[in-house]
């Protein structure tokens, strides 16, 4: 088959991950970085156009889509679905997720454990939001936010307060969220490709942070996880409509807690922790998928 993986980054892990195993495979691999992609909207025609060169018979993509570029990714992903390629992330799953506010809200419609969140629209009466998510500590996080940054813990009320009315005044979208206390530092995160978890892993942030992101210095440990989380995980990408991605939850005394479900989730951390070759098992699925495809296409349905 043609791969093409569209990434800004052909030179990072996750994406040498991909390239090694659909190689392996017998797959012929090429990355595209999505956002020098052009596209052409024509009735019956739809084209898309890479440094000059007109993209032709891809059987399928595998978007690594970075948050900064999330709009852009997202045409190009709808654009490759009109043209009957298949998409390892559907356009609109990765719309969906990227919106952390509605992800939230679908999230919690289903019935899934996630933290008390408030939102508001740029107000400044900054101590309600901090009485309505339960008050201090808290948690307050950019809507834009990844890896980490623009993440803040307010442990009094003075400082929640003054963080909130700062970013409403210059006019940053924030979460506010209560602060689960008995994680101590730590999370979970369920890779889960096609319906099932894969590999999972266990996050703890370094002394003196609460954020448990590797990229921020903190370790991880391959883990088992319960029913409870294996449920969890499972429902959150179905309802969010994704096949593959990484699920990141809290341990609380209510149960697991979704924090956030990643739609282009790092492959280094969990293949390196965990000793499974997610980039392998994506793969896989990608194959099965194509194939169930070609077979319909016989059967005419």
């Amino acid at each position: 088959m043609n791969i093409v993986i569209l990434s800004r980054g052909p030179s990072l892990y996750s994406t040498q991950s991909l390239v090694y195993a659909g190689r392996q495979r017998g797959h012929q691999m090429r990355v595209i970085d999505h956002v020098r992609c052009n596209i052409v909207i024509e009735k019956g025609l739809p084209r898309i156009y890479y440094a000059g060169e007109r993209l032709r018979n891809i059987d399928a993509i595998i978007p690594r889509i970075g948050a900064s570029v999330t709009f852009h990714g997202v045409a190009i992903i709808r654009q490759f679905e009109m043209m009957n390629v298949f998409s390892v992330t559907s356009s609109e799953a990765l719309l969906c997720s990227r919106d952390k506010l509605r992800c939230l809200q679908l999230l919690a419609m289903a019935n899934l454990g996630v933290p008390k969140t408030v939102f508001t629209d740029f107000t400044m009466d900054a101590g309600s939001i901090v009485n309505a998510a339960g008050g201090v500590p808290l948690v307050i996080k950019l809507l834009e936010g990844t890896h980490g940054l623009g993440v803040i813990l307010a442990e009094t009320k003075n400082t929640a307060e003054s963080v909130i009315e700062a970013f409403n005044r210059i006019k940053e979208r924030i979460i506010v969220q209560e602060f689960i206390s008995e994680a101590k530092g730590a999370d979970i995160r369920a890779f889960v490709v096609d319906g099932e978890i894969v590999a999972a892993m266990k996050r703890r942030a370094r002394p003196g942070e609460f954020r448990s992101n590797l990229h921020r210095g903190g370790t991880s440990i391959h883990i088992k996880l319960t029913q409870a989380e294996i449920d969890t995980a499972l429902k959150a990408v179905e309802v969010l409509g994704l096949d593959v991605a990484g699920v990141d939850m809290l341990e609380s005394d209510r149960g697991p807690l979704v924090l956030e479900v990643n739609p282009s989730p790092g492959l280094e951390g969990i293949t390196k922790t965990t000793g499974v070759d997610v980039g392998d098992r994506i793969i896989e699925f990608v194959e099965r998928s194509v194939q169930r495809r070609r077979a319909e296409v016989l059967r005419g349905d």
